[in-house]
């Protein structure tokens, strides 16, 4: 039986950076995943929001829907014709304890539909947050960037990505 989940590759920080790019992604999967580890970074307080784009492509056909609690409320918010996917945004990432945030990105190799990404994500000081961000393009998606809304992700900081083999 094959792996389901197939890494695809992994970026450690070795210094601090305001992003992370994933290159010539291959098309052999239906969905990716990635997964990020992030660090925070005590000289830049503020890097505390999360930013994906594909293919480069920082114009304004993105969307978003999110859902987010703290533990004593809930809310929602929607936002449309965004350069990119807010895929977090809910407080400052620890510099000793890594948040983890999952995106999955479905059909990103389909070149007839619109891509979907899912990203859930929590941090125990803040709040817990699941996003899901549309992309209207109908491009296969051959690159991925993350990147901190301000500031950088810490040293030591790790971005995995997966790809899912077809069924």
């Amino acid at each position: 039986m094959a792996k389901t989940y197939t890494p695809i590759a992994t970026r450690t920080l070795s210094s601090t950076a305001a992003s992370v790019t994933f290159l010539s992604i291959p098309s052999a999967y239906t969905d990716l995943v990635l997964v990020s580890n992030i660090l925070g970074n005590v000289g830049s307080p503020t890097d505390y929001s999360i930013k994906l784009t594909f293919n480069n492509d920082g114009t304004s056909v993105y969307s978003v829907t999110k859902l987010t609690g703290n533990g004593t409320t809930a809310t929602s918010a929607r936002n449309s014709n965004l350069a990119y996917i807010a895929a977090w945004d809910q407080g400052y990432f620890s510099t000793t304890q890594p948040t983890t945030i999952i995106t999955a990105v479905m059909n990103y190799s389909n070149s007839t539909t619109f891509k979907t990404a899912i990203t859930r994500g929590s941090a125990a000081a803040t709040a817990t947050q699941a996003t899901v961000g549309l992309w209207r393009s109908t491009s296969a998606i051959t690159r991925l960037d993350i990147a901190a809304e301000a500031g950088n992700f810490g040293t030591g900081s790790t971005f995995t990505l997966y790809g899912i083999l077809k069924a």
